[in-house]
């Protein structure tokens, strides 16, 4: 079995543990800013906005982040705006910074379970929890018993 099988079969039997429902968003470079729109705003369809709010506050708050960005700063925060550009821990710690939310990992690290990421200078006013299939993708997170309920596809009707 590859690393890659491995990982997530570890993710799938965290998830088991911790009773925890996985919601998968798309694998579309923008899975990270699916994710968190799904936690935010029960869709994720709302990407673009939740990229938008996090680039800004990249740009806004560059002696924040820019230690941590392994290349010239302007040029992250350019590219982290374009859409399939995929996120990571500095964009997480963004995002937790802009949305005053502590954001929940379930990660498939064989030696890191949980990671958790909260907002540098106010206490956090929500939990985001997202699970990360080790540099593969981002998904949302529900307790079992708080799942969404899959929406059924709407019927076409045909007239003649």
């Amino acid at each position: 079995m590859s690393d890659a099988s491995l990982d997530h079969q570890r993710l799938l039997q965290r998830l088991n543990v911790y009773g925890l429902y996985e919601v998968k968003v798309s694998g579309d470079g923008n899975c990270q800013f699916r994710a968190l729109s799904d936690q935010m705003y029960k869709s994720p369809e709302y990407h673009k906005h939740v990229r938008k709010e996090v680039v800004k506050q990249l740009k806004d708050c560059r002696s924040m982040y820019e230690g941590y960005v392994p290349m010239k700063y302007k040029r992250y925060y350019k590219n982290m705006a374009k859409v399939g550009e995929w996120g990571d821990h500095v964009t997480l710690q963004a995002a937790a910074d802009k949305f005053a939310a502590k954001i929940c990992l379930l990660t498939s690290f064989r030696d890191t379970c949980f990671i958790e990421i909260m907002p540098q200078h106010q206490a956090p006013k929500r939990e985001l929890w997202l699970s990360f299939w080790s540099e593969v993708h981002y998904n949302s997170l529900y307790d079992i018993r708080d799942a969404p309920v899959p929406k059924k596809p709407r019927k076409k009707h045909w007239l003649f």
